[in-house]
Protein backbone atom coordinates (compact mmCIF):
# COMPACT_ATOMS: atom_id res chain seq x y z
CA UNK A 1 0.00 0.00 0.00
CA UNK A 2 1.27 3.46 -0.84
CA UNK A 3 2.30 5.46 2.22
CA UNK A 4 0.19 8.53 2.99
CA UNK A 5 1.92 11.83 2.19
CA UNK A 6 2.96 13.57 5.41
CA UNK A 7 1.58 16.84 4.01
CA UNK A 8 -1.79 15.29 3.16
CA UNK A 9 -4.73 17.27 4.55
CA UNK A 10 -7.20 15.26 6.63
CA UNK A 11 -10.76 15.58 5.33
CA UNK A 12 -13.76 14.26 7.31
CA UNK A 13 -17.05 13.30 5.60
CA UNK A 14 -20.07 13.30 7.98
CA UNK A 15 -23.19 11.92 6.24
CA UNK A 16 -25.74 9.27 7.18
CA UNK A 17 -25.79 7.91 3.61
CA UNK A 18 -23.04 5.34 2.99
CA UNK A 19 -23.10 5.86 -0.80
CA UNK A 20 -22.30 9.55 -0.38
CA UNK A 21 -19.52 8.85 2.14
CA UNK A 22 -17.85 6.29 -0.12
CA UNK A 23 -18.36 8.44 -3.22
CA UNK A 24 -16.65 11.36 -1.51
CA UNK A 25 -13.82 9.07 -0.36
CA UNK A 26 -13.15 7.86 -3.90
CA UNK A 27 -13.32 11.36 -5.35
CA UNK A 28 -11.00 13.00 -2.81
CA UNK A 29 -8.50 10.19 -2.11
CA UNK A 30 -6.96 10.75 -5.54
CA UNK A 31 -5.74 14.20 -4.50
CA UNK A 32 -3.74 15.49 -1.55
CA UNK A 33 -6.35 14.38 1.01
CA UNK A 34 -6.51 11.72 3.68
CA UNK A 35 -10.23 10.96 3.85
CA UNK A 36 -12.03 9.99 7.07
CA UNK A 37 -15.76 9.19 7.35
CA UNK A 38 -18.48 9.21 9.98
CA UNK A 39 -22.12 8.06 9.75
CA UNK A 40 -23.64 10.59 12.16
CA UNK A 41 -22.91 13.74 14.16
CA UNK A 42 -21.78 12.02 17.36
CA UNK A 43 -19.32 9.78 15.52
CA UNK A 44 -18.11 12.76 13.51
CA UNK A 45 -17.30 14.75 16.67
CA UNK A 46 -15.36 11.76 18.04
CA UNK A 47 -13.30 11.52 14.84
CA UNK A 48 -12.79 15.29 14.94
CA UNK A 49 -11.34 15.05 18.45
CA UNK A 50 -9.10 12.07 17.64
CA UNK A 51 -7.85 13.01 14.16
CA UNK A 52 -8.11 16.85 13.99
CA UNK A 53 -9.13 17.11 10.32
CA UNK A 54 -8.68 20.48 8.64
CA UNK A 55 -11.78 20.17 6.40
CA UNK A 56 -15.22 18.71 7.21
CA UNK A 57 -17.94 17.97 4.64
CA UNK A 58 -21.14 18.06 6.74
CA UNK A 59 -24.66 16.93 5.81
CA UNK A 60 -27.34 19.21 7.31
CA UNK A 61 -30.19 16.70 7.50
CA UNK A 62 -29.18 13.71 9.66
CA UNK A 63 -31.07 11.69 12.28
CA UNK A 64 -30.18 12.39 15.88
CA UNK A 65 -27.76 15.31 16.08
CA UNK A 66 -28.43 17.45 12.99
CA UNK A 67 -25.89 19.38 10.96
CA UNK A 68 -26.50 22.75 12.64
CA UNK A 69 -25.73 21.25 16.07
CA UNK A 70 -22.56 19.58 14.76
CA UNK A 71 -21.50 22.87 13.11
CA UNK A 72 -21.91 24.73 16.42
CA UNK A 73 -19.77 22.12 18.23
CA UNK A 74 -17.06 22.27 15.56
CA UNK A 75 -16.96 26.07 15.70
CA UNK A 76 -16.57 25.85 19.48
CA UNK A 77 -13.96 23.06 19.69
CA UNK A 78 -12.07 23.46 16.38
CA UNK A 79 -12.61 27.01 15.06
CA UNK A 80 -9.81 26.66 12.48
CA UNK A 81 -11.55 23.70 10.82
CA UNK A 82 -13.25 24.55 7.50
CA UNK A 83 -16.83 23.21 7.34
CA UNK A 84 -18.43 22.68 3.93
CA UNK A 85 -22.20 22.11 4.03
CA UNK A 86 -23.73 19.40 1.83
CA UNK A 87 -27.34 20.36 1.16
CA UNK A 88 -30.27 19.75 -1.15
CA UNK A 89 -32.09 22.67 -2.81
CA UNK A 90 -34.91 22.23 -0.27
CA UNK A 91 -32.55 23.33 2.53
CA UNK A 92 -31.08 26.40 0.85
CA UNK A 93 -32.29 28.65 3.70
CA UNK A 94 -30.52 26.40 6.22
CA UNK A 95 -27.34 26.56 4.11
CA UNK A 96 -27.43 30.36 4.25
CA UNK A 97 -27.90 30.22 8.03
CA UNK A 98 -25.03 27.72 8.33
CA UNK A 99 -22.70 30.04 6.39
CA UNK A 100 -23.70 32.92 8.65
CA UNK A 101 -22.88 30.68 11.62
CA UNK A 102 -19.36 29.99 10.37
CA UNK A 103 -19.53 27.38 7.58
CA UNK A 104 -16.86 27.99 4.92
CA UNK A 105 -18.70 26.87 1.78
CA UNK A 106 -21.54 24.67 0.54
CA UNK A 107 -22.20 22.13 -2.20
CA UNK A 108 -25.67 21.18 -3.44
CA UNK A 109 -26.75 17.54 -3.66
CA UNK A 110 -26.60 15.63 -5.91
CA UNK A 111 -23.07 16.45 -7.08
CA UNK A 112 -20.51 15.04 -9.48
CA UNK A 113 -16.99 13.94 -8.41
CA UNK A 114 -15.48 16.91 -10.22
CA UNK A 115 -17.71 19.30 -8.26
CA UNK A 116 -16.66 18.00 -4.85
CA UNK A 117 -13.01 18.04 -5.93
CA UNK A 118 -13.45 21.68 -6.99
CA UNK A 119 -15.01 22.65 -3.62
CA UNK A 120 -12.32 20.72 -1.74
CA UNK A 121 -9.69 22.48 -3.85
CA UNK A 122 -11.01 25.86 -2.72
CA UNK A 123 -10.74 24.77 0.90
CA UNK A 124 -7.20 23.46 0.41
CA UNK A 125 -6.22 26.71 -1.27
CA UNK A 126 -7.68 28.59 1.70
CA UNK A 127 -5.64 26.42 4.10
CA UNK A 128 -2.48 27.20 2.17
CA UNK A 129 -3.24 30.91 2.42
CA UNK A 130 -3.84 30.61 6.17
CA UNK A 131 -0.61 28.68 6.63
CA UNK A 132 1.28 31.34 4.72
CA UNK A 133 -0.39 34.09 6.78
CA UNK A 134 0.64 32.30 9.97
CA UNK A 135 4.21 32.13 8.73
CA UNK A 136 4.13 35.87 8.07
CA UNK A 137 2.81 36.57 11.57
CA UNK A 138 5.66 34.59 13.10
CA UNK A 139 8.18 36.86 11.44
CA UNK A 140 8.51 39.31 14.32
CA UNK A 141 9.76 42.27 12.31
CA UNK A 142 6.99 42.14 9.74
CA UNK A 143 4.09 44.63 9.55
CA UNK A 144 1.16 44.85 7.20
CA UNK A 145 2.97 47.51 5.21
CA UNK A 146 5.58 44.86 4.39
CA UNK A 147 2.83 42.59 3.14
CA UNK A 148 2.73 44.60 -0.08
CA UNK A 149 6.25 43.43 -0.89
CA UNK A 150 5.12 39.81 -0.49
CA UNK A 151 2.56 40.00 -3.30
CA UNK A 152 4.77 38.15 -5.75
CA UNK A 153 5.15 35.26 -3.27
CA UNK A 154 1.47 34.85 -2.35
CA UNK A 155 -0.13 36.06 -5.59
CA UNK A 156 -0.45 32.55 -7.06
CA UNK A 157 -2.28 31.31 -3.95
CA UNK A 158 -4.55 34.36 -3.74
CA UNK A 159 -5.42 34.18 -7.43
CA UNK A 160 -6.48 30.53 -7.08
CA UNK A 161 -9.25 31.49 -4.67
CA UNK A 162 -12.73 31.86 -6.21
CA UNK A 163 -13.79 34.48 -3.64
CA UNK A 164 -12.81 38.12 -3.31
CA UNK A 165 -10.02 38.73 -0.77
CA UNK A 166 -9.03 42.12 0.63
CA UNK A 167 -6.58 43.07 3.40
CA UNK A 168 -6.77 46.35 5.31
CA UNK A 169 -4.51 47.96 7.87
CA UNK A 170 -5.58 49.22 11.29
CA UNK A 171 -7.06 52.37 9.71
CA UNK A 172 -9.26 50.53 7.21
CA UNK A 173 -6.92 51.32 4.30
CA UNK A 174 -6.66 48.60 1.62
CA UNK A 175 -3.12 47.20 1.37
CA UNK A 176 -3.78 44.03 -0.66
CA UNK A 177 -6.50 42.55 -2.88
CA UNK A 178 -6.82 39.61 -5.24
CA UNK A 179 -8.03 39.79 -8.83
CA UNK A 180 -11.57 38.62 -7.94
CA UNK A 181 -12.02 41.55 -5.54
CA UNK A 182 -10.34 43.82 -8.07
CA UNK A 183 -12.75 42.75 -10.82
CA UNK A 184 -15.89 42.94 -8.68
CA UNK A 185 -15.25 46.07 -6.64
CA UNK A 186 -12.31 47.99 -8.10
CA UNK A 187 -13.45 48.15 -11.71
CA UNK A 188 -10.54 45.95 -12.74
CA UNK A 189 -8.01 48.64 -11.76
CA UNK A 190 -4.96 47.22 -9.89
CA UNK A 191 -4.08 48.53 -6.43
CA UNK A 192 -1.64 51.42 -6.79
CA UNK A 193 -1.86 53.06 -3.37
CA UNK A 194 -3.69 52.83 -0.07
CA UNK A 195 -7.33 53.88 -0.29
CA UNK A 196 -10.00 53.41 2.35
CA UNK A 197 -12.26 50.38 1.92
CA UNK A 198 -15.23 52.73 1.38
CA UNK A 199 -13.74 53.70 -2.00
CA UNK A 200 -14.43 50.16 -3.23
CA UNK A 201 -17.58 49.24 -1.32
CA UNK A 202 -19.79 52.20 -0.47
CA UNK A 203 -21.83 50.53 2.25
CA UNK A 204 -21.86 52.21 5.67
CA UNK A 205 -22.65 49.04 7.65
CA UNK A 206 -19.92 47.05 5.88
CA UNK A 207 -17.33 49.79 6.35
CA UNK A 208 -18.17 50.04 10.07
CA UNK A 209 -17.88 46.24 10.35
CA UNK A 210 -14.50 46.06 8.62
CA UNK A 211 -13.17 49.02 10.62
CA UNK A 212 -14.21 47.23 13.81
CA UNK A 213 -12.23 44.15 12.80
CA UNK A 214 -9.22 46.25 11.71
CA UNK A 215 -9.05 48.00 15.07
CA UNK A 216 -9.49 44.80 17.13
CA UNK A 217 -12.99 45.52 18.50
CA UNK A 218 -13.90 41.81 18.41
CA UNK A 219 -10.67 40.56 20.00
CA UNK A 220 -12.19 40.48 23.51
CA UNK A 221 -14.54 37.53 22.96
CA UNK A 222 -12.88 36.22 19.79
CA UNK A 223 -16.19 35.98 17.92
CA UNK A 224 -16.32 37.96 14.70
CA UNK A 225 -19.81 38.17 13.14
CA UNK A 226 -20.27 37.81 9.42
CA UNK A 227 -21.69 40.64 7.32
CA UNK A 228 -24.18 40.30 4.49
CA UNK A 229 -24.35 43.10 1.95
CA UNK A 230 -25.93 43.92 -1.37
CA UNK A 231 -23.72 45.56 -3.97
CA UNK A 232 -25.67 47.31 -6.77
CA UNK A 233 -24.91 45.61 -10.06
CA UNK A 234 -22.94 42.78 -8.44
CA UNK A 235 -25.52 40.96 -6.29
CA UNK A 236 -25.37 39.72 -2.70
CA UNK A 237 -22.19 38.88 -0.80
CA UNK A 238 -21.40 37.27 2.55
CA UNK A 239 -18.29 38.80 4.11
CA UNK A 240 -16.22 37.02 6.75
CA UNK A 241 -13.24 38.61 8.42
CA UNK A 242 -10.33 37.83 10.69
CA UNK A 243 -7.87 39.93 12.66
CA UNK A 244 -4.28 40.13 11.46
CA UNK A 245 -2.09 40.10 14.56
CA UNK A 246 1.55 40.90 15.18
CA UNK A 247 3.81 38.51 17.12
CA UNK A 248 3.00 40.57 20.22
CA UNK A 249 -0.75 40.09 19.72
CA UNK A 250 -1.39 43.62 18.46
CA UNK A 251 -4.16 44.00 15.85
CA UNK A 252 -2.59 45.28 12.63
CA UNK A 253 -5.65 45.08 10.41
CA UNK A 254 -8.11 42.66 8.84
CA UNK A 255 -8.29 40.06 6.10
CA UNK A 256 -11.76 39.70 4.58
CA UNK A 257 -13.21 37.20 2.12
CA UNK A 258 -16.38 37.98 0.17
CA UNK A 259 -18.47 35.05 -1.09
CA UNK A 260 -21.10 35.59 -3.78
CA UNK A 261 -24.43 34.29 -2.39
CA UNK A 262 -26.61 35.77 -5.13
CA UNK A 263 -27.68 32.29 -6.30
CA UNK A 264 -28.66 31.33 -2.74
CA UNK A 265 -30.72 34.50 -2.47
CA UNK A 266 -32.35 33.75 -5.83
CA UNK A 267 -33.26 30.23 -4.69
CA UNK A 268 -34.67 31.68 -1.47
CA UNK A 269 -36.78 34.19 -3.41
CA UNK A 270 -38.05 31.43 -5.71
CA UNK A 271 -39.00 29.37 -2.67
CA UNK A 272 -40.90 32.30 -1.13
CA UNK A 273 -42.78 32.99 -4.38
CA UNK A 274 -43.63 29.30 -4.72
CA UNK A 275 -44.96 29.11 -1.14
CA UNK A 276 -47.02 32.26 -1.65
CA UNK A 277 -48.56 31.14 -4.94
CA UNK A 278 -49.36 27.59 -3.81
CA UNK A 279 -50.74 28.81 -0.47
CA UNK A 280 -53.11 31.29 -2.07
CA UNK A 281 -54.25 28.73 -4.66
CA UNK A 282 -55.00 26.12 -1.96
CA UNK A 283 -56.64 28.28 0.70
CA UNK A 284 -60.00 28.92 -1.08
CA UNK A 285 -60.79 25.31 -2.10
CA UNK A 286 -59.71 23.95 1.29
CA UNK A 287 -61.92 26.49 3.07
CA UNK A 288 -64.86 25.42 0.91
CA UNK A 289 -64.19 21.73 1.65
CA UNK A 290 -63.98 22.42 5.41
CA UNK A 291 -67.28 24.33 5.37
CA UNK A 292 -69.02 21.58 3.39
CA UNK A 293 -67.77 18.89 5.79
CA UNK A 294 -69.09 20.95 8.72
CA UNK A 295 -72.43 21.26 6.95
CA UNK A 296 -72.59 17.49 6.35
CA UNK A 297 -71.82 16.86 10.04
CA UNK A 298 -74.51 19.28 11.22
CA UNK A 299 -77.28 18.34 8.78
CA UNK A 300 -76.81 14.58 8.48
CA UNK A 301 -76.17 14.17 12.20
CA UNK A 302 -76.91 10.76 13.65
CA UNK A 303 -78.24 9.52 10.33
CA UNK A 304 -74.68 8.87 9.16
CA UNK A 305 -73.90 6.50 12.00
CA UNK A 306 -71.19 7.02 14.61
CA UNK A 307 -68.35 5.61 12.50
CA UNK A 308 -69.14 7.69 9.41
CA UNK A 309 -69.68 10.81 11.49
CA UNK A 310 -66.28 10.28 13.14
CA UNK A 311 -64.61 10.05 9.72
CA UNK A 312 -66.30 13.27 8.55
CA UNK A 313 -65.15 15.09 11.68
CA UNK A 314 -61.57 13.83 11.30
CA UNK A 315 -61.55 14.94 7.67
CA UNK A 316 -62.89 18.36 8.72
CA UNK A 317 -60.21 18.69 11.45
CA UNK A 318 -57.39 17.70 9.08
CA UNK A 319 -58.65 20.15 6.47
CA UNK A 320 -58.76 22.86 9.13
CA UNK A 321 -55.16 22.02 10.07
CA UNK A 322 -54.10 22.50 6.44
CA UNK A 323 -55.84 25.87 6.34
CA UNK A 324 -54.02 26.86 9.55
CA UNK A 325 -50.71 25.73 8.02
CA UNK A 326 -51.32 27.86 4.95
CA UNK A 327 -52.15 30.86 7.14
CA UNK A 328 -49.00 30.34 9.22
CA UNK A 329 -46.85 30.00 6.09
CA UNK A 330 -48.21 33.26 4.68
CA UNK A 331 -47.73 35.04 8.02
CA UNK A 332 -44.17 33.74 8.29
CA UNK A 333 -43.38 34.83 4.75
CA UNK A 334 -44.66 38.34 5.40
CA UNK A 335 -42.77 38.58 8.70
CA UNK A 336 -39.49 37.49 7.11
CA UNK A 337 -40.08 39.95 4.27
CA UNK A 338 -40.66 42.78 6.76
CA UNK A 339 -44.13 43.50 5.41
CA UNK A 340 -46.23 42.20 8.30
CA UNK A 341 -47.30 43.94 11.52
CA UNK A 342 -45.73 47.26 10.50
CA UNK A 343 -48.44 49.64 11.78
CA UNK A 344 -47.54 50.31 15.42
CA UNK A 345 -49.73 52.43 17.67
CA UNK A 346 -50.52 52.83 21.36
CA UNK A 347 -52.05 49.68 22.87
CA UNK A 348 -53.63 49.29 26.30
CA UNK A 349 -52.55 45.72 27.24
CA UNK A 350 -55.17 44.98 29.91
CA UNK A 351 -58.04 45.47 27.44
CA UNK A 352 -56.32 43.51 24.68
CA UNK A 353 -55.51 40.53 26.95
CA UNK A 354 -58.96 40.52 28.56
CA UNK A 355 -60.63 40.39 25.16
CA UNK A 356 -58.34 37.57 23.99
CA UNK A 357 -58.86 35.46 27.11
CA UNK A 358 -62.66 35.94 26.89
CA UNK A 359 -62.58 34.89 23.24
CA UNK A 360 -60.46 31.76 23.87
CA UNK A 361 -62.28 30.70 27.05
CA UNK A 362 -64.97 28.93 25.02
CA UNK A 363 -62.31 26.84 23.26
CA UNK A 364 -60.73 25.99 26.62
CA UNK A 365 -64.07 24.98 28.15
CA UNK A 366 -64.85 22.75 25.18
CA UNK A 367 -61.63 20.90 25.97
CA UNK A 368 -62.35 20.78 29.71
CA UNK A 369 -59.61 23.29 30.56
CA UNK A 370 -60.03 26.35 32.78
CA UNK A 371 -58.57 29.63 31.48
CA UNK A 372 -57.95 32.57 33.81
CA UNK A 373 -56.37 36.04 33.50
CA UNK A 374 -54.47 37.47 36.49
CA UNK A 375 -53.99 41.26 36.25
CA UNK A 376 -52.00 43.27 38.83
CA UNK A 377 -53.78 45.95 40.93
CA UNK A 378 -51.59 48.73 39.54
CA UNK A 379 -52.10 50.23 36.09
CA UNK A 380 -50.16 48.68 33.22
CA UNK A 381 -47.79 50.62 30.93
CA UNK A 382 -48.90 51.50 27.42
CA UNK A 383 -47.28 49.42 24.66
CA UNK A 384 -46.33 50.84 21.27
CA UNK A 385 -46.81 48.02 18.76
CA UNK A 386 -49.01 46.67 16.02
CA UNK A 387 -52.06 45.19 17.83
CA UNK A 388 -52.18 42.33 15.32
CA UNK A 389 -48.63 41.37 16.27
CA UNK A 390 -49.55 41.32 19.97
CA UNK A 391 -52.66 39.26 19.29
CA UNK A 392 -50.55 36.78 17.30
CA UNK A 393 -47.95 36.49 20.09
CA UNK A 394 -50.35 36.03 23.00
CA UNK A 395 -52.93 34.12 20.96
CA UNK A 396 -50.40 31.48 19.84
CA UNK A 397 -49.10 30.99 23.38
CA UNK A 398 -52.55 30.71 24.99
CA UNK A 399 -53.86 28.42 22.23
CA UNK A 400 -50.82 26.13 22.60
CA UNK A 401 -51.30 26.00 26.37
CA UNK A 402 -54.94 24.95 25.93
CA UNK A 403 -54.05 22.44 23.22
CA UNK A 404 -51.35 20.68 25.26
CA UNK A 405 -53.26 20.59 28.57
CA UNK A 406 -55.52 17.63 29.18
CA UNK A 407 -59.12 17.76 30.34
CA UNK A 408 -59.38 19.03 33.91
CA UNK A 409 -56.22 21.15 33.52
CA UNK A 410 -55.66 24.82 34.14
CA UNK A 411 -54.13 27.66 32.07
CA UNK A 412 -53.32 31.00 33.69
CA UNK A 413 -52.23 34.21 31.97
CA UNK A 414 -50.33 36.30 34.54
CA UNK A 415 -49.50 39.95 33.81
CA UNK A 416 -46.85 41.94 35.73
CA UNK A 417 -44.53 44.94 35.43
CA UNK A 418 -40.80 44.10 35.75
CA UNK A 419 -38.52 46.31 37.87
CA UNK A 420 -36.75 47.38 34.67
CA UNK A 421 -40.05 48.51 33.15
CA UNK A 422 -42.11 47.24 30.26
CA UNK A 423 -44.72 44.47 30.38
CA UNK A 424 -44.32 40.82 31.31
CA UNK A 425 -46.95 38.24 30.34
CA UNK A 426 -46.54 34.64 31.51
CA UNK A 427 -48.74 31.85 30.11
CA UNK A 428 -48.66 28.89 32.54
CA UNK A 429 -50.28 25.48 32.15
CA UNK A 430 -50.25 22.20 34.07
CA UNK A 431 -50.23 20.13 30.92
CA UNK A 432 -47.84 17.65 29.32
CA UNK A 433 -44.64 19.66 29.84
CA UNK A 434 -41.54 19.64 27.61
CA UNK A 435 -38.32 17.66 28.04
CA UNK A 436 -35.15 19.74 28.36
CA UNK A 437 -33.68 18.38 25.12
CA UNK A 438 -36.56 19.95 23.15
CA UNK A 439 -36.51 23.43 24.72
CA UNK A 440 -33.91 24.93 22.36
CA UNK A 441 -35.66 23.54 19.26
CA UNK A 442 -39.32 24.33 19.86
CA UNK A 443 -38.91 27.77 18.27
CA UNK A 444 -37.55 26.27 15.02
CA UNK A 445 -39.84 26.21 11.99
CA UNK A 446 -41.92 23.03 11.66
CA UNK A 447 -40.43 21.50 14.81
CA UNK A 448 -42.97 19.38 16.68
CA UNK A 449 -42.51 17.03 19.62
CA UNK A 450 -43.72 13.58 18.69
CA UNK A 451 -44.80 11.26 21.50
CA UNK A 452 -47.86 9.27 22.50
CA UNK A 453 -49.53 12.25 24.22
CA UNK A 454 -49.13 14.63 21.28
CA UNK A 455 -49.45 12.36 18.25
CA UNK A 456 -53.15 13.11 17.71
CA UNK A 457 -52.93 16.85 18.37
CA UNK A 458 -53.22 18.86 15.15
CA UNK A 459 -50.59 21.57 14.64
CA UNK A 460 -48.27 23.16 12.09
CA UNK A 461 -45.03 23.59 14.03
CA UNK A 462 -44.90 27.25 13.00
CA UNK A 463 -46.68 29.04 15.86
CA UNK A 464 -43.71 29.42 18.21
CA UNK A 465 -41.39 30.36 15.34
CA UNK A 466 -43.79 33.19 14.45
CA UNK A 467 -43.98 34.24 18.12
CA UNK A 468 -40.19 34.47 18.46
CA UNK A 469 -39.76 36.49 15.27
CA UNK A 470 -42.50 38.92 16.31
CA UNK A 471 -41.06 39.29 19.83
CA UNK A 472 -37.59 39.92 18.39
CA UNK A 473 -39.06 42.50 16.02
CA UNK A 474 -40.58 44.33 19.02
CA UNK A 475 -37.21 44.35 20.84
CA UNK A 476 -38.63 41.97 23.43
CA UNK A 477 -37.60 38.63 24.91
CA UNK A 478 -39.27 35.24 25.33
CA UNK A 479 -38.32 32.55 27.85
CA UNK A 480 -39.67 29.08 28.57
CA UNK A 481 -39.46 26.84 31.61
CA UNK A 482 -41.00 23.39 31.63
CA UNK A 483 -41.05 20.06 33.40
CA UNK A 484 -42.52 16.88 31.90
CA UNK A 485 -45.75 15.91 33.61
CA UNK A 486 -45.92 19.19 35.53
CA UNK A 487 -46.46 21.88 32.88
CA UNK A 488 -44.85 24.81 31.10
CA UNK A 489 -44.54 28.58 31.40
CA UNK A 490 -43.86 30.83 28.41
CA UNK A 491 -42.91 34.38 29.45
CA UNK A 492 -42.85 37.34 27.04
CA UNK A 493 -41.35 40.67 28.09
CA UNK A 494 -41.92 43.72 25.88
CA UNK A 495 -40.73 47.32 26.26
CA UNK A 496 -43.25 50.02 27.13
CA UNK A 497 -43.92 52.98 24.86
CA UNK A 498 -41.59 55.31 26.79
CA UNK A 499 -38.75 52.74 26.55
CA UNK A 500 -39.20 52.40 22.79
CA UNK A 501 -39.12 56.19 22.45
CA UNK A 502 -35.92 56.39 24.52
CA UNK A 503 -34.20 53.77 22.33
CA UNK A 504 -35.22 55.59 19.14
CA UNK A 505 -34.10 58.99 20.46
Amino acid sequence: MKAMDEDAVKVLIIDDEEDIREGCRRSLSRGECEVLTAADGAEGLSVLEAESPRVVFLDLKMPGMDGMEVLAMIRETAPACLVIIMTGFATVESAIMAMKNGAYDFIAKPFEPEQIRLVAGRALAHIRVVRRAEELKRERERTLADLGTEQSRVAAILESLPNGVVVTNAFGMVVLMNSVFQRLFAGGVPLTGQDHISRYIDNADFCLWINSISTGVFMTDGKIPSCELQVPGNGFFLARGQHVLSAEGECLGAVVTLTDITDLKTFDQMKSEFVSKVSHELRSPLTAICEQLSMVDEEAGDAMGEENRGMVRRARDKTGALISLIGDLLDLQRIEGGAEFSQPREVEPAGLLSAMVDFLRARAQAQGVSLELALPPESLPILYADPTALESIYGNLITNAIKYTGSGGHVTVTVSVPDAGGLRVAVTDDGFGIEKKHLEKIFDKFYRIKDDKRRFIVGTGLGLSIVRQLVDGLAGAIEVTSQPGVGSTFTVTLPAKNQVAAEDA
